[in-house]
């Protein structure tokens, strides 16, 4: 599901609720049928810990630990962390990313993809049901992007996360997502498959963002 929108139409505020960082003032959020604004802060970190993945633009890698050091960190955090079945979700979660060689290796010695690509992994850790992602592409080029993009699509055919991607690229959008939420003024204007969206009387926003006109 892509969220797209203009700047200031709630984007970041919709993923900090969709991420438990922020609770809304009123209505529900469910996820995975718990009305997540009901709970209180150890339930809401729980949720976050454990069933919600983040991946930011700026890769926020804990720069004095290898690939898998990153990787391993939010499972160190997990109530009852198993050092054994840890070690073999690293490798895993390596093998799916493509990083298998590098496990050893710092991020200041990774390009911008593979940079990512540990984001992803370590994301991917605790096996969340949702993957939230800000601009993941968004410092990449056109080459990276494109491999980063199908590595999405992979972990959301191979494990089944339901994957969120805040983007301004439309292209981003029309590549790998299958729904799209448009913002304006923190009110959802248009929602839906993307080819519905797309085919019918569509907000001026909506219409601007896809074809480059209002009219």
């Amino acid at each position: 599901v892509a969220i797209v929108g203009a700047s200031g139409s709630g984007k970041s505020t919709m993923m900090n609720v969709l991420g438990c960082l922020d609770v809304p003032t009123r209505g529900e959020y469910v996820l995975n049928g718990t009305d997540v604004t009901s709970l209180k802060d150890r339930e809401l970190a729980r949720i976050r810990n454990r069933e919600i993945g983040f991946i930011f633009q700026g890769y926020n890698l804990l720069m004095q630990k290898t690939v898998a050091q990153n990787i391993l960190f939010p499972l160190t955090l997990s109530k009852g962390y198993d050092k054994a079945a840890a070690r073999r979700r690293v490798a895993e979660l390596l093998e799916i990313t493509g990083l298998t060689e590098k496990a050893e290796v710092y991020p200041s010695q990774l390009s911008g993809g593979q940079k990512q690509r540990v984001a992803i992994a370590r994301a991917l850790a605790t096996s969340p049901k949702l993957l939230l992602c800000d601009e993941p592409t968004s410092a990449l080029d056109s080459l990276t992007t494109r491999s980063i993009l199908e590595l999405l699509s992979d972990i959301n055919h191979r494990l089944g996360v339901t994957i969120i991607i805040i983007t301004h690229e439309i292209a981003v959008v029309r590549k790998i997502c299958n729904k799209v939420a448009v913002l304006e003024g923190g009110v959802l204007v248009d929602n839906g498959p993307i080819g519905e969206v797309l085919d019918s009387d569509m907000h001026p926003i909506t219409r601007s963002l896809f074809f480059g006109r209002e009219d």
